[in-house]
């Protein structure tokens, strides 16, 4: 197991940004597909944003869409720019990788994804 190490929550006032990291231990973050979700007190665990692990190629949910980049930096940590920050964003966000590419879980359910973790705060005063 890869460990995943998340940095660069904080608090924000709505309409800022953010640049939340995520870094391996090893260079497997470059070896498979990395995403990030969001856990909210009192509300299930969301997809946020993946990037593949051949070709980068992006997927994004709808309510972060044109306001998240997702992105790697060198081949252990990956990137989540979050611009436009709205209170709703506030969550705990957490990294993961997605182990066995298992194409029969869809890409946006967290059951797909095996590493995860420990996540970093995200707070959006209003």
């Amino acid at each position: 197991q890869v460990p995943l190490v998340e940095s660069g929550g904080g608090l924000v006032q709505a309409g800022g940004s953010l640049r939340l990291s995520c870094t391996a231990s090893r260079r497997a973050a470059r070896t498979y597909a990395m995403a990030w979700f969001r856990e909210a007190p009192g509300k299930e665990r969301e997809f946020v944003a993946r990037i593949s692990w051949d070709d980068d190629t992006t997927r994004y949910a709808d309510s972060v869409k044109g306001r998240a980049t997702i992105s790697r930096a060198v081949d252990t940590t990956v990137i989540l720019q979050m611009n436009s920050l709205k209170p709703e964003d506030t969550a705990v966000y957490r990294c993961a990788r997605d182990r066995d590419n298992n194409r029969f879980l869809s890409a946006t359910s967290s059951a797909r994804y095996k590493d995860w973790g420990q996540g970093t705060q995200v707070t959006v005063s209003s």
